[in-house]
């Protein structure tokens, strides 16, 4: 059985539409994946209606924004419950502050005489589109003319050592724990900070952290082999995804995935 529990769709900052995502990835020979969109559950329900007819199954997931200090801290939540009051009330809130983070960076862009409109920006995101990020700045960035690449726009201009990149101020970690809880979900870190594990950890667990994301494509060896090790010690389920946008940012659905065995406890946990 192969598995990509990171998927993201138009919803949120993902190039295609939950469908196209789900026709994809069966071509791409997955057997289970989890459509874990920013701060949005929009793509979970369209997903799974076209993926009844295609013989893969859609694990319900989110991936959760909150911030320590200047870093964004992003919480995986698997199994949730897509109708949940808290992730509805959470999916408006962060509508609302992804909105002003973005005319803040480009006002910011502006002090550098970088001149791109909001308007551009819901463009580049286009209708699908649930919640506006950074990927969709960058293609606004593209088309004006200020960046030659996605990762042009990144590098030079929107990145988050840059001088236009703003937090994205939604929660504190312990709290997109707490939130995916409340939607009955199972909260995994995702991609964590090598610098970051040993401070944040213990706090995150005792709000109710359950696993890690250990399994990513071109991993460091020492950094995988350390998250094993932490999650055999402390008991936290081992999950792993792609973390897929788009075809142009790492490849074609498919190419990387996990297998059952590597994630059992967590596919235990959610009862597959």
């Amino acid at each position: 059985m192969r598995l990509d529990l990171h998927l993201h769709t138009a919803a949120s900052d993902g190039a295609w539409s939950p469908a196209e995502v789900v026709r994809g990835a069966a071509e791409g020979g997955l057997d289970v994946i989890s459509i874990t969109d920013h701060d949005t559950v929009a793509g979970v329900r369209p997903a799974q209606e076209v993926a009844r007819d295609l013989r893969i199954h859609v694990v319900p997931g989110i991936e959760v924004s909150s911030t320590h200090g200047r870093t964004d801290i992003h919480v995986l939540g698997y199994f949730v419950d897509p109708e949940s009051d808290a992730l509805v009330q959470h999916g408006a809130a962060a509508g609302s502050r992804r909105v002003d983070r973005m005319r803040e960076m480009i006002e910011r862009l502006e002090v550098q005489g970088i001149d791109v409109s909001y308007e551009a920006v819901l463009r580049a995101a286009g209708p699908d589109g649930v919640v506006i990020g950074r990927p969709h700045l960058a293609r606004a960035l593209v088309e004006g003319g200020h960046a030659t690449s996605v990762w042009d726009a990144f590098d030079r201009l929107i990145g988050d050592d840059s001088e236009a990149f703003v937090p994205t101020h939604l929660l504190e970690p312990t709290a997109a724990v707490e939130l995916i809880l409340a939607a009955g979900g199972i909260p995994v870190w995702a991609h964590p900070p090598a610098d970051l594990v040993d401070t944040l950890l213990p706090e995150m667990m005792e709000a109710g952290l359950r696993g890690l994301e250990v399994y990513r494509p071109r991993p460091k060896r020492a950094q995988v082999l350390r998250l094993e090790s932490i999650c055999k010690t402390t008991g936290l389920l081992v999950s792993g995804g792609s973390d897929w946008h788009n075809p142009d940012r790492g490849g074609a659905l498919g190419d990387f995935f996990v297998s059952a065995d590597e994630v059992e406890g967590l596919l235990h946990a959610g009862g597959l």
